[in-house]
């Protein structure tokens, strides 16, 4: 029998983290190991409760989901949590920010029961991402609007490290193609696919298929609206 995934929710809306922790408790292999209603406290109650996957709001007052996903990320303990970050709409800058500092994914706080349920299922079960065409739809809009670089905060890691199949990989996953697609596109095993994205993040000290997407833009290995190879 597999343990529960072990669930922080962070939101400094009282009625919005009282709904997810309700869903939350109610379903079967999850267990809520805390609640916080800001970053600061996040902070502390992830380090005291070592949760495996964080719901994450992204816009509180104080100490924002950004900083606390930093925060949080750097101090962890290996495996470090998976962070959910919660926003109310998908094209949200904060979001890509938190996506950069490491965050697993994204979820809008209008996601049904079903939908909050199966993506902390997903990231809790290792996936490194949850819903990544959705992801790859938002860096690709922030490579839009700024043209290049999206927000380059120092200079882009060097790509040549990587080997001409796992540059590959990783433009077939900024696309936001899954492992079995990727695998079926390329005539490899997911297994294969696996590989050489685990290496690509190792090479390029990725923590997240997300920061793999926002990397393949900032770095122009693939351009908003190009073909997949």
């Amino acid at each position: 029998m597999s343990p529960n995934i072990k669930v922080l929710v962070v939101d400094d809306q009282f009625l919005i983290r009282a709904g997810l922790v309700g869903v939350l408790r109610a379903a079967p292999g999850i267990e809520v190991v805390g609640e916080a209603g800001d970053g600061a406290e996040a902070v502390e109650l992830a380090a005291a409760t070592r949760p495996d996957v964080i719901l994450m709001d992204i816009r509180m007052p104080g100490t924002n989901g950004i900083t606390a996903t930093e925060r949080i990320l750097a101090a962890a303990a290996d495996p470090p949590p998976r962070i959910l970050v919660l926003t109310t709409f998908d094209l949200d800058e904060y979001v890509y920010g938190a996506l950069r500092a490491g965050a697993a994914g994204f979820l809008l706080k209008d996601s049904g029961p079903e939908r909050l349920l199966a993506a902390v299922a997903a990231v809790g079960s290792g996936d490194a991402l949850f819903a990544p065409s959705v992801t790859r739809r938002l860096v690709e809009a922030f490579a839009v609007r700024t043209g290049a670089a999206p927000g380059a905060a120092g200079p882009p890691p060097d790509l040549e490290a990587l080997t001409g199949r796992e540059l590959e990989v990783l433009k077939l996953i900024a696309r936001g193609l899954s492992n079995a697609e990727i695998a079926d596109r390329l005539y490899i095993s997911e297994a294969t696919v696996k590989t050489h994205l685990n290496r690509t993040m190792n090479k390029l000290n990725l923590d997240t298929r997300a920061q793999a997407v926002v990397i393949a833009y900032e770095t122009g290995l693939v351009t908003p609206g190009g073909s997949a190879l």
